[in-house]
């Protein structure tokens, strides 16, 4: 098994027709449960490890019906539908109870394409911004799983005072693995829920929230992925409405090169 936390994470062994299992590492824990773009990245997995796997990944939507506990968890991943060039996939994750009666904590669906190279175009480029040397890393304690992104903050860092004076929802920063790794589509899953929520810096008021559902659409092939490497992603992230306790955000990700690799869209609750 590979060194490397993210692999540990996202480890998974068939269990069965359409089924794997798994476990919840502690390197990746959050406040309540693990963060969720491992569990995300989890779940992709389960696609990817498929025997009847068609293409990569086109789009991952991640419901998440509860906080994943620690320990063992069984992941269903069925390709509902196969046609010539599409796989369209159901997914649900489930761990037992006190009881040992097994509760869904996460449910979802992905497509996978055989994508044929065709005329290409990205119509939001890199913002500018320093390179990733220039600008100081930001490390945060009390939270495991920050500890395993190397991130540089160059707009919208969390706020230093809670005080209710927040202005905007923007953040942009510089993002890799660490220890590095070279970057593919599960990671790529995994980096797209990097940010925290917006309304953190929208209001400069820490209240509770968390991501409900997350989609995520993958625009990088094999040679982007390449030629990205190890390199950091940089990543822009701004809320667009809150109210009545949800709100929605959306994220980009680009590389070193400016080329766009992956964007997401989510929506988050939140409480007074």
């Amino acid at each position: 098994m590979s060194e490397h936390f993210f692999d540990q994470a996202v480890a998974l062994q068939p269990d069965g027709e359409h089924a794997f299992r798994g476990a919840a590492h502690p390197a990746w824990a959050n406040m309540v449960g693990p963060f969720g773009g491992i569990t995300a990245a989890s779940a992709l997995n389960g696609v990817l490890s498929h025997p009847q796997l068609l293409g990569t990944p086109v789009a991952l939507t991640i419901n998440y019906a509860a906080a994943l506990g620690p320990g063992a968890y069984r992941l269903a991943a069925v390709p509902v539908r196969t046609n010539r060039s599409t796989q369209h996939w159901t997914l649900a994750m489930t761990q037992p109870d006190a009881d040992g009666t097994e509760q869904t904590v996460l449910t979802g669906t992905a497509v996978t394409a055989a994508r044929r190279e065709t005329w290409s175009v990205s119509d939001q480029a890199l913002p500018a911004a320093p390179a990733p040397k220039d600008v100081e890393r930001i490390l945060m304690r009390g939270v495991e799983w920050l500890q395993r992104y190397d991130m540089r903050p160059v707009h919208g860092i969390v706020p230093r005072t809670w005080d209710g004076s927040g202005e905007h929802s923007l953040s942009q920063l510089w993002v890799r693995d660490d220890p590095v790794r070279p970057l593919d589509m599960l990671s790529l899953a995994s980096l797209a829920d990097v940010f925290y929520p917006r309304v953190w810096l929208r209001r400069a008021t820490r209240v509770p929230a968390g991501t409900v559902s997350i989609t995520t659409y993958f625009h990088a092939d094999a040679a982007m992925l390449a030629r990205t490497g190890t390199g950091y992603l940089f990543g822009q992230a701004q809320g667009q409405a809150f109210r009545n306790g949800f709100f929605d955000q959306t994220a980009q990700l680009w590389n070193e090169a400016g080329e766009m690799l992956a964007t997401s869209h989510q929506i988050v609750y939140y409480k007074e």
